[in-house]
């Protein structure tokens, strides 16, 4: 394919309103993007109100603007027919046919796994994603998800923090990215080489709600299968399940307190035959992967004395707060917050908030 025709790809894009199955009309009817560009929308049969948003768009776009754009931004793209296109995203009927990048695809990111769920996590799901996280960057797979508050974000620090690769799929254009508490997650991303952050949306476009939904199909289709750690019954992470499933991906779950109204989808899921999560392994085992059983072991939490093991046996099977540590180890508060500060710094155990410990990755 000529560079002349590749930009005319981007070119629609930018369209509001054409997406990939309006794009991929136009491009069977008048066989190259170009040609659809510079052509009447009206032969295709598509709505007056369509070809009047298109031809005011086509008169006042300017593409070499909007190539300087990307280039000051660094931001690089990929047409679904580029050889460099992920794979396991072109398979997708709905594909994007184009997909914008900050940082660049690996090959070895073909073997993925999506983690989402809510944005408002508590420390039980926390230390779920975490752990769970953890255990799949041992194993060698990229951790996609979609750059959101709570599940995600814990995945992808988690896998940094692993020395992973990671992928943020965002929901507008990558110059609206940089914001809150996502800028300095990107920035890590990005300076440490350690993934990329993807988006089908060109520059200028802001997130919206509909568009959300709309990236999870993406988060899916770059992974192996989806694993929702922590969930409502409405959380907008059933979205992703439900997208791997008809585009004939894994879908993962991990069963939570039947207390909490936040372990309500994940239950949701199970009960419809998603695969429960209990360890890693449950993951790589349907993935056809083999577990890596040196990295796990190098994790394993091992207590470096009599105390630290009373610690650990009491935090085995629950989270707890210190004073119930305390009465259960039999060892005095003034010197069990000094030994718990030391289990911290070394990531044995986790403060979840409100003095409430759990055992680390």
């Amino acid at each position: 394919m000529t560079n002349e025709e590749k930009k005319y790809w981007i070119g629609f894009s930018c369209v509001p309103g054409i997406g990939p199955k309006k794009f991929k009309t136009l491009l069977k009817y008048f066989g190259s993007a170009e040609k659809a560009w510079k052509g009447d929308l009206r032969e295709v049969g598509f709505k007056e109100e369509s070809i009047r948003n298109f031809n005011n768009f086509r008169e006042k776009f300017d593409f070499s603007s909007y190539f300087l754009r990307l280039e000051k931004l660094g931001v690089n793209s990929l047409i679904l027919e580029d050889k460099n296109y992920p794979e396991s995203l072109k398979q997708l009927e709905d594909a994007p046919f184009v997909i914008y990048l900050l940082g660049e695809i690996l090959p070895s990111d073909e073997l993925a796994i999506g983690i989402v769920g809510t944005r408002k996590i508590t420390g039980y799901g926390k230390q779920v994603t975490e752990s769970l996280t953890a255990d799949l960057v041992s194993n060698g797979l990229t951790i996609v998800s979609g750059l959101a508050y709570g599940v995600d974000y814990a995945a992808h620090s988690t896998a940094l923090e692993m020395g992973g690769r990671t992928i943020g799929v965002w929901a507008g254009g990558l110059d609206t990215v940089n914001d809150g508490f996502r800028k300095s997650l990107v920035e890590k991303i990005l300076k440490q080489k350690q993934g990329t952050i993807i988006s089908e949306y060109p520059l200028g476009f802001e997130p919206r709600r509909t568009t959300f939904p709309q990236r999870n199909r993406i988060i899916s289709g770059l992974s192996l299968g989806v694993l929702v750690t922590e969930a409502a019954e409405d959380s907008g992470s059933l979205i992703t399940a439900k997208c791997a499933v008809e585009q004939g991906r894994k879908v993962f779950a991990v069963p939570g307190p039947i207390t909490s109204s936040l372990s309500a989808g994940t239950a949701k899921l199970l009960k419809e035959k998603a695969i429960l999560v209990y360890n890693v392994k449950d993951i790589l085992d349907e993935i056809n992967i083999a577990v890596r059983e040196k990295g796990l072991a190098a994790r394993e939490i091992l207590p470096e004395n009599e105390n630290e093991e009373k610690i650990l046996a009491s935090l085995k099977n629950e989270n707890r707060n210190i004073d119930e540590i305390a009465k259960i180890t039999r060892i005095e508060i003034s010197q069990l917050s000094g030994i718990m500060a030391i289990l911290e710094l070394k990531g044995i155990v986790v403060n979840l908030g409100g003095s409430v410990f759990g055992l680390g990755r």
